[in-house]
């Protein structure tokens, strides 16, 4: 039968859902909202093949989006069938975190109708049916509908999508031909906003005004941000002694509504010789890492719902799954290995500047078992192993850059043009001063930081010992290249005897703003955690575990850092957005410690020099040299496969001090202020 007139009869089927009343009387009003919305997919589906979207008018695309996502939106989701609280109330508990889970992986066939991918619609539509019909079933003979049934069926389904899934995972990773994305960023005309809506993701006031400002400026500014952004993607090639010239693609990661600068980014990198890949942000729980962004993304319709779904595969993940999904993956990338061999990394802007959102904790929402941790564990690093062999980490690159959103303030172009200028700083003045603090942080023997005020942090960071100091060098001097702004020197620590407390009164990671985030290390891994961001400190202990342990048991140190741009930190607290700052520019402004994989992650054996021309040889940590043991099960605890700083603002820091095999203490910070010899014109934002 014609893919047409299946979903003919699913439409058909679907329609018939409202009128009906057969699923049990609690059931029924989720059945007839997860049905109108399907529905709606479908209308919609069928006035893009009717009515060219091209031809559309502004309005109907806002009436669109208002139609899509009015649901979750806001304080809509509070009587939204996605909220598993909502659904706990109305259902018996053992559904209320799978019935939003099933609507949820429904509305991720958003992007696949705005794609004209109709067939993996129907494949949902059809599940949907399936248990719609089992849930009548029950009802008819005065039962409770089965939930193991249920589960299973839904495992069924996860499986079955697996290989159509994982190809589309992987060719939206390595294919330039997959041109969504590039075709409205080159045919559309940004000074009618109807273009944002093309995309189908949330469309908020922030794209909107981004987009609007953005095509207010100096064609001159936009050109010096786009350069800013793709010289740091070419330098970062050059710094490590890597040959761009065997790479045909780049990976692009952009907010929607940054367009401009992304048209001009592309003809920079089509003068390398660089094809853009740009997949959409994944919205199908297979593909999801909370908190984490790997394609074109819109506004985030509604926080609480990404945060009440973010353990939803713990509804059907099982060692079968995982097994299944690795061998999909694998033969997907071995179809488009030459494809996957030519990419060269991605290049990413970030956004900042929303506001701070507290969470709330919901007692009904899905949650991984032990098994299924320590199994996303193992998966996750065998994949990230596996997709490491296709896109080999020694030979791609990668840079970052981040711009705020109009959601940080009246003053949104005020901070705009600043972090422009912060974007593009002359890196010499701290190339020179930065050197003079590895100069002497290599001749010490640990360092030892303390907070002050209401900060605790008390911290022995150890450091590698030199074996040639005339030629090595333990921390590299890094500028403005792949991680923009310019601003900070790290290195890999020695785990054993890194020990003591980090504490943050307030950070903003990944999306969340964290209150008195405490992190006790011992030989340099995590042994407790806490922060004060929910009534119950079990719930912030979650948290840490999902955002900054990734699911781990403990986790190492991966980075010690020290930021250097006070400008950026000046700037934050002139315009009082130090809680908006995303990291990237955060971890510039203070020592930061970074839990997770190392910077130097897969590409260990690659050697890099400083500009003064030693080599950096604290590359490693005990926790990545296990990468080469014969011992198969420590060769795949080498890599975490995540990286989160945390950063340590200056006003919160008593000191930082490099101690030396003797004892002698060399003091680089003190009262938040650079005091080393050579170092104080870092201070004069500060004091400014």
């Amino acid at each position: 039968m014609m893919l047409e007139e299946l979903l003919m009869l699913a439409k058909e089927s679907l329609s018939r859902i409202p009128s009906e009343a057969a699923a049990g009387e609690a059931y029924v009003p989720y059945f007839r909202q997860v049905a109108f919305f399907l529905l709606q997919l479908l209308e919609l589906s069928e006035k893009r093949s009717k009515k060219d979207p091209d031809t559309w008018e502004l309005s109907e695309w806002e009436a669109v989006n208002e139609m899509l996502y009015a649901d979750i939106a806001g304080d809509h989701y509070a009587q939204s069938w996605a909220n598993p609280s909502y659904a706990g109330e109305r259902v018996a508990k053992e559904w209320a975190g799978f019935l939003p889970f099933v609507y949820m992986q429904m509305r991720s066939c958003i992007g696949d109708v705005y794609e004209n991918d109709t067939e993996r619609l129907l494949d949902h539509i059809q599940y949907f049916l399936g248990l719609y019909h089992s849930f009548c079933e029950a009802a008819e003979e005065g039962k409770e509908p089965s939930y193991q049934v249920a589960s299973d069926d839904l495992a069924d389904f996860m499986f079955y999508l697996l290989e159509k899934q994982s190809a589309h995972t992987v060719a939206a990773k390595v294919d330039p031909d997959r041109d969504f994305a590039y075709r409205i960023i080159m045919e559309s005309d940004f000074s009618d906003p109807a273009y944002l809506y093309r995309y189908g993701e949330y469309i908020s006031d922030n794209q909107i005004h981004t987009a609007a400002y953005l095509m207010s400026l100096p064609k001159e500014t936009l050109k010096k941000m786009a350069d800013a952004f793709t010289e740091g993607y070419r330098i970062g090639f050059i710094k490590t002694g890597k040959d761009l010239s065997i790479k045909s693609s780049v990976q692009l990661v952009y907010p929607i509504g940054f367009e401009p600068i992304i048209k001009l980014a592309i003809a920079n990198f089509k003068e390398m010789h660089l094809r853009p890949i740009i997949p959409r942000d994944a919205s199908c729980v297979t593909e999801k890492r909370y908190g984490l962004t790997n394609g074109f993304f819109g506004e985030i319709p509604n926080k609480q719902c990404e945060y009440d779904h973010r353990e939803d595969k713990a509804l059907y993940l099982n060692h079968t799954l995982c097994e299944r999904r690795l061998q999909m993956l694998t033969k997907s990338f071995e179809e488009k290995k030459q494809l996957a061999r030519a990419v060269g990394g991605p290049a990413v802007i970030e956004i900042f500047g929303e506001a701070p959102f507290t969470l709330k904790s919901c007692k009904f929402q899905a949650e991984y078992s032990e098994k299924q941790r320590d199994l996303l564990v193992e998966y996750t690093g065998l994949q990230s192993k596996m997709q490491n062999e296709y896109i080999p980490g020694e030979e791609r690159s990668y840079t970052v850059i981040s711009f705020p959103v109009p959601e940080v303030g009246e003053r949104y172009p005020e901070i705009m043009r600043e972090t422009i200028r912060l974007n593009t700083l002359d890196y010499q003045m701290y190339e020179r001063i930065q050197q003079i603090m590895i100069d002497a942080l290599d001749t010490c023997r640990y360092v030892e930081i303390k907070g002050q005020g209401d900060n605790r942090t008390d911290l022995t960071v150890n450091l590698y010992t030199l074996t040639d100091p005339a030629k090595q060098t333990i921390f590299e001097n890094c500028v403005a290249d792949v991680n923009i702004p310019v601003g900070e020197i790290f290195t890999s620590p020695v785990l054993a005897g890194t020990n003591g407390l980090l504490h943050v009164t307030k950070v903003f990671l990944n999306g969340v703003e964290y209150r008195n985030l405490k992190l006790w290390v011992k030989d340099g891994r995590v042994t407790d955690y806490a922060c004060s961001n929910f009534e119950d400190p079990g719930e912030g202990r979650k948290l840490i575990e999902n955002q900054i342990l990734h699911h781990h048991k403990s986790i190492a140190i991966g980075e010690f850092a020290i930021g250097t741009n006070t400008t950026a930190y000046r700037m934050a607290k002139d315009f009082g957005i130090e809680d908006r700052m995303q990291i990237l520019i955060a971890e510039k402004t203070g020592p930061h410690i970074a839990f997770g994989d190392t910077c130097y992650s897969h590409e260990e054996e690659v050697v890099t020099y400083n500009p003064d021309g030693k080599a950096i040889v604290a590359r490693d940590n005990e926790v990545s040299m296990q990468r080469n043991s014969e011992d198969e099960e420590k060769a795949r605890k080498a890599y975490y496969n995540c990286h989160t700083d945390v950063t340590l603002p200056y006003d919160e820091l008593g000191g930082l001090w490099g101690v030396k095999e003797n004892g002698e203490r060399i003091a680089i910070l003190e009262q938040g202020r650079f005091v080393l010899e050579g170092t104080q014109a870092l201070n004069e934002p500060l004091d400014a």
